[in-house]
């Protein structure tokens, strides 16, 4: 399934539920016992954790560890097996605006779309499927693309965008949308540094705003330096916390077992590991 199908999908999803309340005293989400089972196996077994609107969180692991299964359930693009999500304290029918930026490489990057058409497929759950924008409508769109600086690129084919810019294409849905909860699986891969930086300055901006960032990594350093807390899956949730705890060598070799290296250095233990990126095709 395509991105853009994926989208459709998670839109008509939000867009019925968008009217339901919150329970602000609850966790922005909480996950009891979540799993998700192919005729394969496993990818994801009783995983448990909650996060606090707010916060940046990286989720790491193994190539198939369940980190694309898991921001797919929570996107509403895919439903686990058994267990629970309760976002702000409500079934996945309460309402809340979750943006989901799925891996580069599922996207159909010829789909005849402008920038700012991508961009306006955020206010979807807003108009609905069938409703033309109106000028309020726009005026989202145009400030979401002049904060990711691509208002000057709002017309251009979107296989005519860098990896960072489509990116930042994807921030400025989020960021039409309006959404609380930003779901990115793997958006640094392939970026080179100052792209990724510009998506971390784009991050620090949607954190301002309270906007909770759920994000998939390869990058262990980047992952302990750069967010608040950090999950290390691999199926079984392993270990959640501040990176010194959650990354600690233990958690690392029973997440990577013989695929990582722990090498000590003047500045902690660095770990090594032979994954690359994180298909996980089930």
């Amino acid at each position: 399934m395509t991105f853009f199908k994926e989208f459709k999908k998670t839109s008509r999803h939000l867009h019925r539920h968008q009217r339901s309340e919150h329970d602000k005293d609850a966790p922005i989400l909480r996950a009891e016992k979540l799993s998700m089972r192919y005729e394969s196996g496993d990818a994801l077994s009783e995983v448990s954790f909650s996060l606090q609107e707010g916060e940046r969180i990286a989720i790491v692991g193994p190539n198939g560890a369940g980190k694309s299964t898991l921001l797919k359930i929570i996107a509403g693009v895919q439903k686990q097996t058994s267990g629970e999500i309760r976002i702000f304290g409500r079934a996945p029918g309460g309402h809340i605006c979750i943006a989901y930026v799925p891996q580069r490489n599922q996207v159909d990057w010829t789909f005849p779309v402008t920038v700012a058409d991508v961009a306006m497929m955020g206010r979807v759950g807003h108009l609905g499927l069938f409703r033309n924008p109106r000028s309020h409508d726009w005026n989202i769109v145009h400030n979401a693309l002049k904060l990711v600086k691509l208002d000057h690129l709002a017309k251009r084919q979107i296989d005519q965008l860098s990896g960072g810019q489509q990116q930042r294409m994807f921030i400025a849905r989020a960021l039409a949308q309006e959404a609380e909860f930003i779901l990115m699986d793997e958006p640094m891969t392939g970026l080179d540094a100052t792209s990724q930086e510009d998506i971390f300055g784009i991050l620090d901006e949607l954190r301002e705003r309270d906007v909770t960032a759920l994000i998939s990594l390869h990058d262990l350093k980047m992952a302990s330096e750069r967010f608040d807390r950090v999950m290390l899956l691999n199926k079984h949730l392993l270990s959640i916390g501040v990176a010194e705890e959650a990354l600690s060598p233990e958690h690392l070799i029973s997440a990577y077992g013989g695929s990582l290296q722990l090498i000590p250095s003047s500045e902690g233990t660095l770990a090594l590991s032979d994954t690359c990126c994180d298909g996980e095709h089930h």
